[in-house]
């Protein structure tokens, strides 16, 4: 199929999907006005408020308010930290488990228990070691979003192709090319769904562990904040850029794997 055939198709399903998107705040809009309840206040009013309260500040802070850079940036920088690690020492670790089919057996089970853990049952854990603060909360992400990275470069490091590993072993390919040629190649759709999965984690760790006592800003210290003070417009508003976040933050992440894959570009 040529180019040209191929974005119509994307225009109609990107114009489907905004239609859909602006039907459901519409229904929103329309429901809330009805009812009048404090507790769901319509778009609108909660779009303008964020506006107010995050985006209209100084062009030359980017539109920034000093709320914006004082909770939205250290949230941001939190999770974007956390991630980071967690993605490092996942595509590392599972390339080393994944190319040993002895390594992969006597890890799994462990892995496995290690992954069925539920990071908010380890807090007490995190706070004894670090205590309060962003120590602990980086400590919070990282162990949450470490193992779909891990277990899935593992997973496809360890399916490369047995035939291309002994074309590498004719050629005499050293350890760092056949890692870079064929184990990272052969992983990488397996490394990106891992990443999707530890994306979305980062965002809710981060989240959770700016509940905790002992955090003085962040999105999830806002909505604390806001919830103390019966705020519920301001916790609607977080509600909401929390969803924006994951949904920039995937649709950005989706752009990168199709530009490394070439996923979606039939011949």
């Amino acid at each position: 199929m040529s180019r040209t055939g191929r974005v119509p198709a994307a225009a109609r399903g990107a114009l489907l999907r905004w239609t859909v998107l602006a039907a459901a705040v519409a229904a929103w809009q329309v429901s809330a006005r009805a009812h009048g309840s404090v507790y769901f206040p319509p778009p609108a009013d909660i779009a303008r408020h964020a506006y107010d309260l995050w985006f209209s500040g100084p062009a030359g802070h980017a539109f920034l308010t000093t709320d914006a850079v004082d909770n939205i940036l250290p949230s941001l920088g939190r999770m974007a930290t956390g991630f980071a690690i967690a993605a490092v020492a996942g595509i590392a670790l599972g390339v080393a488990v994944g190319r040993s089919r002895r390594a992969y057996a006597l890890c799994n089970p462990v892995l496995q228990f290690a992954r069925a853990i539920p990071p908010p049952a380890l807090v007490p854990v995190f706070v004894v070691v670090f205590d309060f603060g962003t120590p602990m909360q980086l400590a919070s992400i990282v162990f949450s979003a470490v193992w779909p990275v891990l277990i899935n470069t593992a997973e496809g490091a360890r399916n490369t192709d047995p035939l291309r590993l002994e074309v590498a072993a004719v050629l005499r390919l050293t350890a760092p090319e056949r890692l870079w040629l064929l184990l990272l190649p052969s992983a990488l759709p397996r490394i990106f769904a891992g990443l999707r999965l530890s994306l979305s984690l980062s965002l809710i760790l981060m989240v959770f562990s700016e509940l905790l006592p002992g955090t003085a800003n962040g999105i999830g210290f806002t909505l604390t904040d806001a919830q103390s003070r019966s705020d519920l417009l301001t916790v609607w508003a977080a509600l909401v850029l929390l969803g924006a976040l994951g949904y920039l933050l995937n649709t950005g992440l989706l752009a990168v794997e199709k530009r490394l894959l070439g996923r979606g570009r039939p011949v």
